[in-house]
């Protein structure tokens, strides 16, 4: 991995994947970021100012150390897609008041996007911190937008709660561009603040492509798929009010293990409506599934049937640091017949070697755990507020299941 020393940071061109080493003072006087840029040494937002006297953004700098759960910044590395959170993080201030007035700057990009006016557009460059001191990465320079999600959703205003009180953060989405291997020249760099109108002559041609033809003119440097195994944060991570919504839960069905599996049937619906008619196993006859259904496929229109794909569920109440194992993966696994495949959904996690065996061995398995419960439930409206009135609806409708399969008396097994 190639790296920059902290004493020549001031002169270095941009490259993806490098490092810039942090000085070795206990002190904000070691930031790397300040010595690449004419910026602060603080925050996760850093803009630059042009030095016109217009003040407009010559170019922004975005920092994230990509491990707080409940602001969980991600980039997906095989479409580019880079999702931030912004900067008003507690209430108490109106969502756009921040110090670093970095929310405010997202309305501002996202609405020269939206309106194809790109000419003040300022390019942004990515960097997260490497976990060895202050130590940061280069992720690549970055365009608001991606042609593959809808203006609407590129940035969205999300309710969130901390202490019982709620406030709002926006949630962004940008996209890291293909600049070709191509380093981010000093000269350009120096140029977009001093002076900002040439230099759009010395830009890298995937940015001039952008400004040229807005979302459209959006080229994502991808990478190929690699095997991947979560590691357990990934798998956990989710923010403040999410953790509120998976921590009620847990706590609601720890002492009831078969109530959950409604529950996450019912998520699995909300997550993806193509999932249909599903129908619990009962306990004494379980055989290692919670419940069956379909996933069903059609061509958009009402003349031909679909196409209906058997799927088994499993579900696992567990807590946070309870992972799902190679026993229980391998209880799921065993029971697909041919053409079917499964789903594991776990309020926690699913550890590495019961996750290894999945992928390595290509089982028709989709992992739900407990970061896309939290999203699931966001995307549905369902927050810390009225959780709890959701899930006595689920157990209303189990208690209706119950009834209706008490005549069948097989005799209950554990286990």
């Amino acid at each position: 991995m190639v790296e920059v020393a902290f004493e020549d940071l001031q002169n270095a061109d941009l490259q993806i994947g490098c490092v810039y080493k942090g000085g070795t003072a206990p002190n904000l006087g070691s930031d790397p970021l300040s010595h690449l840029f004419p910026c602060g040494n603080a925050g996760g937002f850093r803009r630059v100012n042009r030095r016109d006297g217009s003040r407009l953004p010559a170019y922004v700098i975005l920092y994230t150390s990509m491990e707080e759960l409940e602001w969980p910044d991600f980039l997906d590395e095989e479409t580019g897609v880079f999702r931030y959170y912004g900067d008003n993080r507690k209430p108490g201030n109106d969502m756009r008041n921040t110090k670093k007035k970095g929310n405010l700057l997202l309305e501002e990009v996202f609405e020269l996007l939206n309106s194809n006016n790109l000419e003040d557009m300022p390019p942004f460059f990515v960097f997260k911190k490497t976990g060895n001191g202050r130590d940061i990465q280069f992720l690549g320079l970055a365009a608001p937008g991606n042609s593959n999600i809808s203006p609407d959703r590129d940035l969205v205003a999300l309710w969130c709660s901390l202490n019982g009180q709620k406030f709002q953060n926006y949630e962004a989405y940008f996209t890291i561009l293909d600049t070709k291997g191509k380093d981010i020249s000093r000269d350009w760099i120096k140029s977009l603040s001093e002076n900002h109108s040439a230099s759009i002559d010395i830009a890298p041609d995937v940015w001039k492509k952008f400004i040229s033809q807005g979302r459209d003119g959006i080229e994502a440097l991808k990478a190929p798929k690699i095997i991947h195994i979560p590691s357990k944060y990934d798998q956990l991570q989710c923010d403040d009010e999410g953790k509120k919504c998976v921590d009620a839960i847990r706590e609601h069905y720890k002492d009831n293990p078969y109530g959950f599996e409604l529950c996450a049937m019912d998520l699995l619906m909300k997550m993806d409506n193509h999932f249909v008619d599903f129908n619990l196993t009962c306990p004494w006859r379980d055989g290692g599934r919670d419940a069956s259904g379909y996933y069903s496929i059609n061509g958009g229109g009402k003349v031909n049937a679909p196409l209906k794909i058997d799927c088994a569920l499993e579900a696992k109440c567990y807590a946070e640091n309870n992972g799902v194992g190679v026993k229980q993966m391998s209880r799921l696994i065993s029971r697909i017949r041919y053409r079917q495949f499964g789903v594991l959904i776990t309020t926690s996690y699913v550890d590495k070697q019961a996750y290894q065996e999945v992928v390595e061995d290509g089982h028709p398995i989709l992992v739900v755990t407990a970061t896309d419960i939290a999203r699931i439930l966001r995307i549905n409206s369902i927050t810390s507020e009225n959780i709890d009135e959701y899930l006595i609806s689920i157990d209303s409708r189990r208690k209706e299941w119950e009834e209706i399969n008490k005549k069948f008396e097989y005799p209950q097994t554990t286990g």
